[in-house]
């Protein structure tokens, strides 16, 4: 029988970017990954994808499920999303209940205990990275978050494909693949999701960017926002990598005369690099600081 688009579709980017990982050396022949999997159409979608095509790569799949305790009756959902895992043939399945503290806001706080569950998993299962279900959607609304504080090149840049966050390997393969496929395929394959309440609180930032900034986008300057907005990403990605080499490598000599030739571009991340280095805390350095340093060289 034949697949359904949306199927086909979230099959082969993870297939994909699996198949990356292991030539990159990221992940190990017959090693083990995990799905971070929160029960909702992303994550499912993502889960089910991987269990189909981990083994045909010779690799284990697994799935971590992290109850953020932030609803009544979590316990209940994440246990249900783990046993829809162990359905679905992921082996090793494990459910992390996690507290979220108040560092860097409601959104902060519960990112880095999500990641540091995942961490805490992958470390004691051996796995060699952690599959993500953000999508297309997701960076977008990233990209959108980071236009309304005024950031730089490599916030604008979004969520890269793979990134490491304090040693564990993360891989984001629906990064182009819109969330309304991934609805697409988990209806297709009949798995019941979960939808965070969350997601309709517009208490918060990315909920109120979800579903009115973008459809205001949409309205203003027609179809394909989300999608222009991803390729903006790409684009800055490729930039911001480029100009922190150039200063990774600038950064050997940090005396004032050869910081003050370097483009602007170039030494101020010289300087944000070398206050990090001095001690200064890198989420509460901001923009005020680092030009404040470079006023100091120029």
């Amino acid at each position: 029988m034949r697949l359904h688009p949306a199927v086909a579709r979230t099959r082969r980017e993870v297939r994909d970017t699996l198949r990356i990982a292991v030539d990159a050396g990221q992940v190990s022949s017959g090693g083990l990954v995990l799905a971070g999997v929160s029960g909702g159409p992303d994550s499912l979608a993502l889960a089910a994808a991987l269990s189909r095509v981990a083994d045909r790569l010779g690799l284990r799949a697994g799935a971590v499920v992290v109850d953020h305790q932030l609803q009544p009756g979590s316990a209940s959902v994440a246990a249900t999303v783990g046993e829809r895992c162990r359905d679905l043939g992921l082996d090793p399945v494990v459910v992390r209940a996690v507290q979220v503290g108040r560092s860097g806001g409601p959104e902060g706080a519960a990112r880095t205990a999500r990641l540091s569950a995942l961490r805490a998993a992958a470390g004691e299962l051996d796995a060699d990275a952690v599959l993500l279900g953000h999508t297309l959607d997701d960076q977008a609304e990233t990209v959108l978050l980071g236009l309304g504080r005024g950031s730089g090149a490599r916030s604008l840049s979004g969520m890269a494909p793979v990134t490491t966050w304090r040693g564990l390997v993360l891989l984001r393969p629906l990064l182009r693949v819109r969330r309304s496929e991934t609805a697409a395929a988990c209806e297709a394959l009949g798995l019941p999701v979960w939808h965070d309440p969350m997601n309709a609180d517009d208490g918060y930032a990315r909920v109120r960017v979800r579903h009115n900034a973008l459809p205001a986008l949409e309205r203003a300057l027609g179809p394909g926002v989300a999608e222009a907005l991803a390729r903006t990403a790409a684009l800055l990605r490729d930039d911001a990598d480029a100009l922190d080499g150039w200063a990774d490598t600038a950064a050997t000599e940090l005396s004032p005369d050869r910081l003050a030739e370097l483009p602007a571009a170039v030494r101020r991340r010289v300087l944000r690099s070398a206050a990090v280095a001095a001690g200064a805390p890198p989420g509460q350095l901001s923009a005020r600081h680092v030009d404040a340093l470079d006023g100091l060289v120029v």
